[in-house]
């Protein structure tokens, strides 16, 4: 049986070799001696092993079928306890179709390829023209009225509105040629269709994503959400308003979505989607036409998922124009998934969880140091961060190592690569809850050793970068307080103890985090009817970090080499001197900081501060 089992997985594995091309309805079985196994709904086909089957009773399914029922919950509990296996594992309706079919391997084949025809408006009759000796089902075919309808066909090849190929043989030799035919014959027509050409509209892309991302949350009474944008040609030249390939389409994108003609004005699109809403629910898709799609959901996780499935319908459209163009499933079909009264449960209980759950934070500087110190701790709380950095190779390492995380090759001192941060990290997420200026650099030296291109570029990074990066993060703040005027954003600046006090043979730093504090100062006032708070924290010296320990280029061997501790001789004089002058003993953590970090995000009442974290060292008058 073991072996069988193996045969069957084997045969799953073949028929979902090209996983971009799989959808997870598609289903696979076998009998003997009475039993019928078949595939695990909750297990992909193209991934599934011989743990991803349940063993029920051919017989007593087979009693099912024979049997009239006024009463759904009835016949659902008959196939349970056809069940042989303590869990059904979601087999359900799927097992009555593979128990109907008399042969002894069934597949039910829910390729793009194969659910494209199944959508065709010319299918039927180009299921005579090339598979003369195949069956067509109408769309009346799903769940258990399509499991009656397969009782009485013998043929090895089914086709079904909108609901893909049943394709059953004997001998795994007969389907796998079986399967050849209609892959080749298949791709031949598909290959006729042009492909499409469109340019989508990023820069509404842009301004639309807080939009859409904060309507949604509130609606679904969420304390953040996510907001994807999907573009690309192919999404561009469907008709949104015909969708639903299948079925199980319908069930897991929702029943309806919102479709704007056109770029929606603000007010517009907040009548719009209320008045949908209160239709319908939350739409998971909202389109827009020369834009694109906006796929919503409370988390990354789940958005992603909508948003794999959403393209692979859009997929099927595309392909399917070769078939004479896309028919959508019926009302009836619709009426049937709602029947059903199940949902998507590929993301329950993946929501994120913490102080900061769910909420947007880019980092700069964060390939490493106090920035991805920062950046570790804000994703164990919850948070989706974005690794921003000069080091794009860093930044991408760094964002590896946490779920759901973005990373961005950024300099900050040009204005378009942090417009592009800002536009990355809008059109992934959705928008931006929190902006941690992070990125900054130092230059030591006496007067007489500063030169003018070192106190510049110290000035660049940790000065004028702050009002490039604020400029472009607060954008879509903005839009997102427009939408929901009751929630507030974060500009955090990491700053230092040098913008507390002077800081000899280093003045170059010193006074560009002076005036980074102006700026908080300034900023939170320009910003404070957005909701949008502003404040600085100033840690002590982070003497376990690159900027310090860096044996070449770090604090440690500056200050050494300018003499600026006196009587120094080595790098551990000047450690223990710097040391020596925390009342706590110790250099600065990035625990430390993190954590006025999050005291900073849930402070509603605190704005235009510099929180110094510096172990007693520098105090605020």
């Amino acid at each position: 049986m073991e072996k069988l089992i193996n045969k069957l997985a084997e045969l799953s594995a073949r028929f979902g070799d090209d996983k971009a091309d799989i959808f997870a309805g598609g289903s696979v079985s076998c009998k003997e001696n009475g039993t019928l196994y078949v595939s695990n709904k909750r297990v992909c086909p193209c991934a599934i092993t011989n743990e991803g089957f349940t063993k029920m009773d051919q017989a007593a399914l087979e009693a099912v079928l024979g049997k009239d029922y006024s009463d759904h919950d009835a016949r659902k509990a008959d196939v349970k306890a056809a069940c042989l296996d303590s869990e059904m594992g979601c087999c359900g309706t799927k097992a009555l179709l593979h128990a109907s079919v008399s042969k002894k391997y069934v597949l039910h084949l829910q390729s793009n390829l194969v659910n494209a025809f199944s959508c065709g408006n010319d299918a039927k009759e180009m299921t005579v023209a090339l598979f003369p000796e195949a069956e067509w089902i109408s769309e009346n075919g799903y769940g258990y009225k399509l499991a009656l309808a397969c009782k009485d066909i013998d043929a090895g090849l089914v086709f079904v509105a909108n609901n893909g190929a049943i394709v059953s043989a004997d001998t795994v030799e007969e389907l796998d040629e079986l399967l050849s035919g209609v892959k080749e014959l298949l791709s031949a027509q598909a290959a006729s269709a042009a492909a499409p050409e469109a340019e989508a509209d990023l820069a509404a892309a842009v301004r639309l994503a807080p939009a859409i991302r904060m309507l949604y949350a509130d609606a679904k009474s969420l304390s953040t959400a996510i907001a994807k944008y999907v573009g690309g040609a192919e999404v561009l030249s469907i008709d949104p308003q015909v969708y639903g390939a299948t079925p199980e389409y319908v069930r897991i994108l929702g029943a309806k979505r919102l479709v704007f003609d056109a770029i929606p004005e603000d007010d517009a699109l907040i009548a719009a989607y209320n008045d949908f809403t209160a239709a319908n629910g939350a739409p998971k898709i909202v389109y827009v036409a020369g834009v694109g799609a906006f796929v919503c959901a409370p988390t990354l996780k789940e958005a992603l998922k909508l948003e794999e499935i959403f393209l692979r319908e859009v997929k099927i459209a595309t392909l399917a124009k070769a078939f004479g163009g896309f028919a959508a499933v019926s009302d009836d079909a619709r009426a049937y998934v709602s029947a059903c009264k199940t949902g998507c449960c590929c993301c329950k209980n993946d929501a994120p969880k913490g102080r900061l759950a769910g909420k947007v934070a880019v980092i700069t500087g964060a390939a490493q140091g106090f920035g991805l110190g920062i950046a570790e701790s804000m994703a164990a709380e919850g948070a989706y961060v974005v690794i921003a950095d000069m080091n794009a190779e860093g930044a991408a390492a760094a964002a590896a190592k946490f779920d759901g995380a973005l990373s961005s090759a950024v300099n900050v001192t040009e204005e378009e690569s942090v417009e592009k941060m800002v536009n990355d990290t809008v059109l992934y997420y959705g928008g931006i809850d929190v902006f941690v200026n992070n990125a900054g650099i130092v230059r030591a030296g006496s007067l007489e050793e500063m030169t003018k291109r070192n106190f510049e570029l110290v000035t660049s990074v940790n000065y004028t970068a702050y009002f490039i990066c604020t400029k472009y993060a607060v954008a879509p703040m903005k839009i997102q307080h427009k939408f929901s005027p009751n929630r507030y954003f974060d500009v955090i600046e990491i700053n230092s103890k040098s913008g507390l006090a002077g800081s000899n043979k280093n003045f170059a730093y010193a006074g560009s985090k002076f005036g980074g504090l102006g700026l908080t100062q300034s900023f939170a006032l320009e910003l404070a009817p957005y909701n949008i708070k502003v404040n600085a924290i100033c840690p002590g010296n982070f003497l376990d970090g690159p900027l310090w320990s860096d044996p070449e280029k770090g604090l440690f061997v500056q200050y050494l080499n300018a003499g600026k501790v006196p009587g120094a001789k080595t790098i551990e004089d000047v450690r223990r001197f710097y040391e020596s002058k925390v009342p706590l003993n110790r250099g600065c953590r990035t625990i430390d900081v993190a954590r006025a970090v999050f005291y900073i995000m849930e402070q509603e009442y605190e704005t235009g501060q510099a929180i110094p974290v510096t172990g007693g060292q520098e105090m605020l008058n």
